[in-house]
């Protein structure tokens, strides 16, 4: 139980400071491309409390994390003025990739980290704190990259599309993306096995990714 316990609190703290961290940069991107609206709304900031959504960011990947599965989740997205954006669709495309950029830096950054003193993240036996703070580290954020590329508005990945897509197929999303959390639950509720094993390929492909870059 103690384990356990301790397990979860690793799990709850770097998804904490992983999702903040990603959805802080979406607010800051936008900013830095002229719309303020996050910074209006109180969102262009690293405490966690305005960004928690309490399925997505702690409830779904505490779940995933006890019963073994890939985790992946999410948070409130921060929101942003299109309209006010440089560079039309393509400003809000950098707004949205920002955050799995976020997540996607942080997870090479703890994996370095780990190589350095010695800890294989690959190992999930969790042996002791250390060795679960960067396993989880790197898992929970390759994660969350993976999970909010899927090019399905209002996910992160559909504003790509956004940039590419015909002027019809952007009603169609639009039209999607403002029932927000409902579509992001349905997905999770109908398709979370399918999302499962999509999350556990990409991230074990972008390991062997990390691994090549840093030297095998």
């Amino acid at each position: 139980m103690g384990i356990d316990l301790v397990y979860i609190v690793i799990v709850i703290v770097v998804i904490l400071l992983s999702m903040t961290l990603h959805e802080a940069m979406h607010g800051f991107v936008a900013y830095w491309l002229g719309d303020d609206t996050a910074e209006r709304e109180g969102r262009l900031t690293l405490n966690p409390i305005k960004h928690i959504d309490p399925f997505l960011t702690i409830g779904l990947p505490v779940v995933l994390a006890l019963i073994g599965a890939p985790i992946f989740g999410g948070a409130k997205p921060v929101p942003f003025n299109p309209a006010r954006l440089k560079y039309d669709e393509w400003g809000a495309a950098l707004v949205a990739f920002a955050g799995p950029l976020t997540n996607l830096v942080i997870a090479f950054l703890l994996f370095i980290w780990a190589r350095i003193i010695g800890v294989d993240v690959a190992d999930f036996t969790y042996e002791d704190f250390q060795d679960a703070f960067f396993s989880l580290g790197v898992m929970v954020n390759l994660g969350f990259f993976a999970f909010n590329m899927i090019p399905i508005p209002p996910l992160d990945g559909s504003r790509v599309l956004y940039a590419l897509a015909p002027d019809f197929a952007r009603r169609g999303m639009e039209a999607i993306e403002r029932y927000g959390l409902f579509v992001i639950f349905a997905i999770v509720l109908i398709a979370s096995p399918v999302i499962g094993r999509f999350i556990l390929a990409a991230t074990t492909g972008i390991l062997k990714l990390f691994t090549t870059i840093f030297g095998g």
